[in-house]
């Protein structure tokens, strides 16, 4: 590592300890770098900057964070937690297996671990509480479901990643189905064997044939947003670009004219929510994108790259290195900070340890989503604490058993690419 390295490493973390915002701390340092380790012109880091912003592969994230709050405003959020809690409640621990299930039909539509966590959190913790869940269960299982909402498709983090490695974003979608389907599934059975024993958790009836079906159909247009996304994508009806609009335009029509549980009032404030946050997100992938272009000009990616090389010849050793070290960025970065910045660094190193960059995507994915729970920057921790009115000390002893699910996961899938590639190979996006 160069002296100058180090000096844009220690900026950097030092912005980030002081608490200055994320974006900030990206474009402080990337305006500190290019001023101290270059003789560019400033304009040129105000050219990244627009440019950045000038992607249609954003237009994507944009129409997913509307879609996902014209949800949260209607009553399709509600309509997915009573199916998904008449479906399994009757189960041991059923009422945590309908929070993670709702939460991955919910992910299915936004693309968002955020948006998961608040609008799943504030329906199924108080409903948790009030039949009899423990409140570090409680806790725990709803901070850490949330991460379904960037694991399974649409994903914002895989629509970067696509933005950073040129691979089919169609492709890279189908691969977040094993992960995200494991972590839903082993999260329910460890609810299962906590809770089999328990006669204090209140447990509903099985369901009669008469109710399954009714709640059905008070559910089958909010069940109907992701069908119409995928079945759209990938038969050719439209792009993934274009299926975030048709979702947006699908969420409006069913809130405003079928369910009826929003205003046009709302329309209005839905929108401008939804532009504020879309802002927030622009800002972070500029800051992000200065960033890693200042790392490009100092050549760190090839240089980092020639030092793995160096050092490690097994692909196996390679994966062990490459998770631990996003499981620690995950730790002090955003998802999308860290997918943009870290991303051109590993895609050098890809093709040497013959990983296939698809498959590599959806571990960033799973990794960074598992930062979304761990001090001291974890979104999740807070979002689940303020609801719960717990700390954030609290919060982080609750989400253990559940992260330990996620890693034996993401690990599961890093040594197993066949499996992670399989749909996406069988579906005509892998050669």
């Amino acid at each position: 590592m160069q002296t100058s390295d180090l000096i844009i490493f220690l900026i950097l973390l030092g912005c980030m300890a002081a608490y200055v915002p994320v974006f900030l701390c990206l474009f402080f340092t990337a305006l500190l770098g290019l001023v101290l380790f270059t003789d560019l012109p400033l304009l040129m880091l105000a050219q990244t900057l627009f440019r950045s912003m000038d992607n249609f592969a954003l237009v994507v994230v944009l129409f997913f964070i509307l879609c996902g709050n014209i949800m949260t405003t209607g009553s399709i959020v509600e309509r997915l937690i009573r199916f998904a809690n008449m479906l399994v409640s009757w189960l041991p621990g059923g009422l945590g297996m309908a929070g993670v299930t709702a939460c991955a039909l919910f992910g299915a539509i936004s693309g968002s671990t955020v948006a998961t966590v608040v609008a799943m959190g504030g329906f199924m913790i108080p409903a948790l509480l009030r039949n009899g869940y423990p409140l570090q269960y409680t806790v725990g299982l709803m901070c850490t479901s949330g991460n379904l909402g960037v694991i399974i498709p649409p994903s914002i983090s895989m629509i970067l990643w696509c933005m950073v490695s040129s691979v089919s974003l169609e492709g890279l979608f189908l691969t977040g189905y094993l992960p995200g389907i494991l972590i839903m599934l082993l999260t329910c059975i460890y609810s299962y064997v906590l809770f089999r024993n328990d006669t204090t958790i209140v447990r509903l009836p099985f369901p009669p044939a008469g109710e399954l079906w009714a709640g059905f159909k008070d559910c089958f247009w909010s069940l109907m947003l992701p069908v119409v996304i995928f079945v759209g994508i990938y038969s050719g009806a439209f792009t993934a670009n274009e299926a975030a609009v048709v979702a947006c335009v699908y969420a409006f029509i069913v809130e405003l004219f079928i369910h009826r549980t929003m205003k046009w009032r709302d329309v209005k404030r839905v929108t401008v929510s939804s532009a504020v946050t879309s802002a927030s997100l622009l800002i972070i992938v500029a800051g992000a994108t200065c960033f890693g272009r200042l790392l490009t000009m100092e050549n760190v990616p090839n240089r980092v790259t020639e030092a793995v090389l160096n050092a490690i010849q097994s692909p196996a050793v390679f994966m062990l290195v490459s998770q631990l070290l996003l499981l620690v960025v995950g730790m002090f970065m955003d998802v999308i900070s860290a997918t943009l910045i870290l991303g051109p660094v590993f895609l050098p190193m890809l093709s040497a340890f013959n990983v296939d960059p698809m498959h590599f995507g959806t571990l960033m994915t799973v990794n960074l989503a598992i930062g979304y729970c761990t001090p001291p920057v974890g979104v999740s921790l807070y979002i689940t604490g303020s609801i719960a009115n717990k700390d954030i000390i609290y919060v982080t002893r609750a989400v253990i058993p559940f992260l330990l699910i996620q890693l034996a996961v993401l690990f599961l899938v890093a040594y197993w690419p066949e499996g992670n590639l399989w749909l996406p190979r069988v579906m005509g996006y892998i050669k």
